[in-house]
């Protein structure tokens, strides 16, 4: 007999079974396009095998796409959703090689959704007493020793706490996902005869009010003029800024008055203040934090910043990404990490100059996750070419640890007081002395010093320059994803491991825009149908006291039936209340959804027929896009344009200069939006064009 060893994915099942391997001892076996291994282990027999994420998920018990649903089950992915037809030949291999098998391991990620899948598979694929024989292996990456140590110091049984709280989560977002999803979209299907599915859920309400409340608040904003009191100084070789000591004026007459009585003034030195301080290093990166740097630096959305990260973390060049922590544990050896990446010769000089050190002890964060340390580099060399993407995310990963062991920078800033007449105005400059842990962290961290020349009490100085600008109060700026991200995991909204999947489903959904995040028409008229009607789905309370009922029963203080209970009488008069109004919600959204497609489609007016609009219209036969006149199907106008079957599609109110044509805007992900006359194929301008192409410079030159 043999042990079974289930990972989550192939790539990890390649890397444990190479890392328990003993020599010689690793074969790899192929079973209707399953990848699994056979190793010997200290002479141990064991079938490494992998699954693909999820292969059971939560369903309801029974048929019919009514709601309200609260009979759930557990059923294998691939009988519950057309995308997941392949995890139906993982859960058959795994079946036929668990009868070879006496003792089973889940060394899926160690994390609530690892140990679910990992359960899952043992309980639904493994055999009726298979749970009675099973252990965990747990680990934060994939290097050799830490494999090998895992799987020598594994625990006897199954980390039920964690997938008690797995299974809730699941079985609690699926309540709220699916009962509230198909109320929606059958409430517009019923009353308005219109299609398309339209979801909300316990976190996905929520963040959506977040948005719909900011853009309330861009829109109703009424700017406000102020003035602001500019000088400028040239002495000493040099021109400096002057801040007025009231940054704002709000009155004209009083800031016209300011300016009056500064200007041809002299400037008198009346005080100078000196500040040294030290700024301590970083601390470790946690996935929240490493999601907010990378959307700064590289714009990287939290989502691309995550996948890129797991492809990391499967490759063995990082710690477990999904997780909260902001400290590295004594139990990781820092130095042979250090040893490590001086092995590359872009990481050599930083990590032996810290190798150096007397003392090497890493900054530490104040937050914990006891499942796994901060996001840190392993030390191990990649072992193909990384891309783009992945070399700047690991090089930031890369110099956030390096920068862990630095010294505290020393910074100066200086504040001379400048009296004009009777007036205040400030000379600022600033410069780093010492910059300690801001070399290892080079370019990801940028200070443009100040230098100012010397200056004493009493100094005379020239006459400033002074203007007067009128500028106006602006609204506060739209959620980005990484704002968003920050504030979903300030109110406790959601986890690590699900807000960026969140914010990806409201772009999906067609709520809002993805860059920048601005609410369509579909997305305003969601959260005014359910505050309207069902408020208490919005409610950041609610998610909030259900994401630490999930914090109890991994603590064992809560049972995973207790949560279920609470959560569905939560759901039940919402539910109740949404049947009772079902006709004008469902009136509501399908004004709002005819209301969005007539923007998101229409074009301009017809320049041929005169009665028509050129619309985005979708072939019945070839399922191509293309512009047509809305007569064009009642047979009254044949007015036609092709379309690039790729990206979005914007109106403009612009006109081609060449033919009178509409102007439109094409985006494509990746590319630089552009602007394309419709009548593009038979525009004077393109064919001229074309045709200047063709000749040779000289003759264009004619």
């Amino acid at each position: 007999m043999s042990t079974l060893i289930i990972t989550e994915k192939p790539s990890a099942c390649l890397r444990i079974a190479s890392a328990l391997a003993d020599e010689n001892s690793l074969n790899k076996f192929e079973e209707n396009g399953v990848t699994y291994y056979r190793v010997k282990h200290n002479g141990e027999q064991l079938i490494v095998v992998p699954a693909l994420g999820h292969l059971y998920t939560v369903t309801q018990r029974g048929e019919g796409w009514v709601y309200p649903v609260f009979n759930t089950t557990w059923m294998p992915s691939y009988k519950v959703s057309k995308t997941a037809r392949n995890t139906k030949t993982f859960i058959e291999v795994i079946r036929r090689l668990s009868s070879e098998a006496d003792v089973f391991i889940n060394a899926c990620d160690f994390d609530l959704e690892g140990s679910l899948i990992g359960y899952s598979i043992i309980k639904y694929s493994c055999g009726e007493n298979a749970l009675k024989k099973a252990r965990r292996m747990k680990y934060s990456t994939l290097t050799k020793g830490e494999l090998v140590s895992a799987f020598k110091n594994m625990s006897d049984s199954l980390d039920f706490n964690m997938v008690e709280a797995g299974q809730t989560r699941h079985e609690v977002d699926w309540l709220f996902g699916i009962n509230l999803s198909r109320a929606l979209t059958l409430a517009l299907k019923n009353a308005s005869g219109m299609y398309r599915v339209l979801s909300t859920g316990r976190v996905q309400g929520p963040t959506l009010s977040f948005l719909y409340h900011r853009e309330r608040e861009i829109q109703s904003f009424v700017p406000v003029p102020y003035w602001i009191v500019n000088a400028e100084i040239e002495f000493d070789g040099g021109k400096y800024q002057l801040e007025y000591s009231q940054s704002r004026i709000d009155v004209k007459a009083e800031a016209e008055r300011i300016v009056g009585e500064c200007k041809g003034k002299p400037a008198v030195v009346s005080d100078i203040k000196t500040t040294e301080y030290r700024q301590n290093p970083p601390v470790p990166f946690d996935i929240g934090s490493l999601q907010v740097e990378a959307y700064k630096l590289f714009g990287f959305t939290p989502r691309r910043t995550l996948n890129i990260a797991e492809r990391l973390y499967l490759e063995a060049l990082i710690s477990y990404p999904r997780t909260s922590s902001q400290r590295i544990p004594e139990s990781i050896n820092v130095v042979e990490i250090l040893k490590g990446m001086a092995q590359q010769p872009a990481y050599k000089r930083i990590a032996e100059e810290i190798l150096s050190k007397n003392r090497i002890v890493p900054n530490q964060g104040e937050k914990e996750d006891p499942a796994h340390p901060a996001i840190h580099v392993t030390g191990n060399k990649p072992e193909r070419e990384l891309d783009s993407d992945e070399r700047k995310l690991y090089d930031l990963i890369a110099k956030r640890f390096f920068a862990l062991f630095g010294e505290p920078a020393l910074k100066e800033s200086v504040k001379a007081e400048i009296r004009v007449g009777d007036h205040l105005f400030y000379l600022k400059g600033r410069q780093v002395k010492e910059p300690g842990w801001l070399r290892f962290y080079e370019p990801y961290f940028k200070q443009d010093d100040i230098i100012l020349p010397p200056l004493s009490i009493g100094q005379s100085l020239p006459a400033p320059i002074i203007t007067l600008d009128e500028k106006y109060t602006t609204p506060p700026p739209r959620y980005n994803p990484s704002s968003l991200l920050k504030l979903m995991e300030k109110e406790n909204l959601g986890t690590k491991a699900t807000r960026a999947d969140i914010i990806e489903t409201l772009v999906k959904r067609g709520f809002v825009t993805s860059q920048p995040m601005e609410m369509t028409d579909l997305g305003f008229s969601v959260i005014e149908v359910l505050e309207k009607y069902s408020p208490s789905v919005l409610s950041v309370k609610l998610t909030r006291d259900i994401e630490e009922d999930l914090e109890l029963i991994q603590a064992n203080k809560k049972t995973r039936r207790e949560v279920i209970v609470e959560s569905i009488n939560a759901l039940k008069p919402i539910l109740e209340e949404f049947k009772m109004k079902e006709n004008v919600i469902g009136a509501d959204l399908g004004a709002a959804l005819k209301k969005l497609w007539k923007k998101q489609n229409y074009i301009a007016p017809c320049p041929n027929c005169g009665t028509g609009e050129l619309t985005v219209i979708y072939s019945r036969s070839s399922h191509k896009r293309f512009i047509g006149c809305s007569n064009y199907r009642k047979g009254s106008c044949n007015t036609s344009f092709p379309l690039p079957q790729k990206g979005r599609i914007e109106s403009t109110d612009k006109k081609c200069e060449h033919c009178g044509y509409p102007i439109i805007k094409v985006f494509i992900p990746g590319k630089r939006p552009w602007n394309m006359c419709v009548n593009w194929l038979q525009c004077p301008g393109r064919v001229e064009a074309l045709n200047n192409r063709r000749k040779t410079p000289v003759e264009v030159s004619k």
